[in-house]
């Protein structure tokens, strides 16, 4: 019986100054094996997902009945075996990617030939925004804008730049984490934090990650209104600067927190970062689909 696999990788949004408009892919991913059944069930391979539902009611599921319903097209019922080293509602994206498995499975059923810009604008219309979709998409760094169906984004590959993810162990909601943030901005912070955006983007481009570090931990948006959600950040941030990293900063909505490295120092931030048990800490890569 025709099997159809898909490997979605992670993505850590919010990247530095890009609230709700950079992500980048990474290289822990949710794998989805489908085949049509009788059925809508899915099977975890992974304990941790045990938690989430087993039906029509998964949110992969979800999307991609959503998606046939759109298009006025049916789905069949399928049996999904479903693993993922994404830890759920920790930054990591782990909704988005199950989203973005649903519009793969959507496509490859109902024989929609989606480009990728079609994936990613039926993901913001999910989500809202789309530096997580995005990414899990595009593969690489991702700078997107949507809004009332309009959307425009680029993506690029990063080279030479390794990244550390410290996971706590908790969670935080992200309504709790929308909730925290004001409900405006004074024209000096939106103008100051449009321009350091700027120059952080032309960075990344350029691959001056030293520039990019340094500006990336200038947030004014949502960094100083969530970092006190997460006990472990100060702490994160002093010991991975002063052993040689370029940046950390929030993953996302968090807890999870990103820091990033050049290749030559990764190894000692790492070690240092361990004496922090109050997290899992893991190189991760960025992940390029291209």
């Amino acid at each position: 019986m025709d099997v159809f696999k898909k490997k979605i990788p992670a993505s850590s949004a919010n990247l530095g100054l890009g609230f709700d408009s950079i992500g980048v892919a990474v290289d822990l991913f949710l794998t989805i094996e489908t085949q049509i059944s009788n059925a809508f069930t899915v099977e975890y391979k992974n304990e941790a997902l045990e938690v989430l539902e087993k039906d029509e009611d998964n949110l992969v599921f979800k999307t991609a009945l959503k998606i046939a319903d759109d298009y006025k097209k049916t789905l069949p019922k399928l049996h999904m075996i479903m693993d993922s080293d994404i830890p759920l509602s920790h930054g990591l994206g782990s909704s988005s990617s199950a989203i973005v498995a649903g519009i793969e499975i959507a496509n490859y059923y109902l024989d929609l030939n989606l480009s990728d810009y079609e994936k990613v604008m039926i993901g913001c219309r999910i989500e809202g925004h789309p530096d997580n979709v995005g990414p899990c998409i595009t593969g690489g760094a991702f700078v997107g804008y949507y809004l009332k169906e309009e959307l425009y984004y680029y993506h690029l590959n990063l080279d030479n730049l390794s990244l550390i993810v410290s996971v706590p162990n908790y969670e935080i909601n992200t309504e709790e984490a929308r909730e925290v943030l004001p409900n405006a901005y004074t024209r000096v912070e939106a103008v100051a934090q449009n321009a350091l955006a700027n120059v952080m983007i032309l960075a990344l481009q350029n691959q001056d990650y030293k520039l990019m570090g340094k500006l990336m931990m200038k947030d004014a948006f949502h960094e100083p209104y969530r970092q006190p959600l997460i006990s472990e950040f100060e702490t994160l941030k002093e010991t991975a600067l002063k052993n040689g990293a370029l940046a950390t900063v929030i993953s996302g909505a968090g807890p999870t927190v990103l820091t990033l490295c050049e290749v030559e120092h990764v190894d000692r931030v790492l070690d240092k970062l361990k004496a922090i048990d109050s997290c899992q800490h893991k190189i991760v890569n960025v992940y390029s689909n291209k």
